[in-house]
């Protein structure tokens, strides 16, 4: 089985020399780039696996780059940054990133992260097999083998974590589930000041699947509590 290929995107050298270094005595494949062009052109040409993206870069940022590569590619991406402020990770992922990791981090942490990264999206990002396990609720049916979302009958590209938190939430319909749990459930970390995080990839769902995302009939929010799947 071919290796896992992870893509260092980032305009400090040196930065991407020691990631590499670190991937690679993890036994990853790895491909570097400079900046935002150059790691579209990588994604083009290379079966890739996982991104690490820095967002200050030359000629094409790493947000530009995230919104780009979101719209047909479902590659996890974490993305780096010196900026640690709570809005900036929002932002970064309401772009599409699925992690973010601030400077400086520790590298123990980071290989960490992608190794769950790489496992959820090698396991849920598969949406080429034929299942007939399927799981219904008025417009949207999730097929628990092919593990993919559809609604009125149209597949919805999700993630490879957006994938996870459907999946568990389909699949316990009706459930309510914490911030935490979801976290711990479908990252597989301990979850720590992770309301944020989780919240960013509900929004995210409901613009894929709800007809009206502020008024949502399916993916509902129990304040103070939680989040479920409404059975219609």
């Amino acid at each position: 089985m071919e290796k896992p290929c992870v893509l260092v995107v980032d305009d400090d050298r040196e930065i991407v020399r020691a990631i590499s270094i670190n991937l690679q005595n993890e036994g990853y494949r790895v491909i570097v780039a400079y900046d935002g062009l150059m790691a579209l052109d990588a994604i083009s040409s290379q079966d890739i696996h996982l991104i690490l993206l820095d967002i200050m870069m030359p000629r094409l940022d790493g947000l530009s780059a995230t919104m780009k590569i979101r719209q047909d590619k479902n590659i996890p991406i974490i993305i780096l940054s010196a900026k640690s402020e709570d809005s900036d990770k929002i932002l970064g992922l309401s772009m599409g990133a699925d992690d973010y990791v601030t400077k400086p981090f520790n590298p123990m942490e980071l290989m960490a992260r992608v190794r769950s990264q790489i496992r959820r999206y090698m396991t849920l990002g598969d949406v080429n097999s034929n299942g007939s396990n399927i799981i219904r609720t008025g417009r949207l049916a999730f097929d628990t083998d092919a593990r993919c979302l559809t609604a009125d009958g149209v597949p919805v590209r999700l993630t490879a974590t957006e994938t996870g938190i459907v999946e568990l939430l389909m699949k316990n319909m009706g459930r309510i589930f914490s911030a935490d749990e979801i976290y711990e459930r479908v990252w597989n970390e301990t979850p720590y000041s992770v309301e944020n995080t989780v919240m960013v990839h509900i929004r995210r769902i409901r613009e894929k699947i709800e007809i009206n995302p502020r008024e949502p009939e399916y993916l509902k929010v129990v304040w103070g509590i939680g989040y479920r799947i409404e059975k219609i």
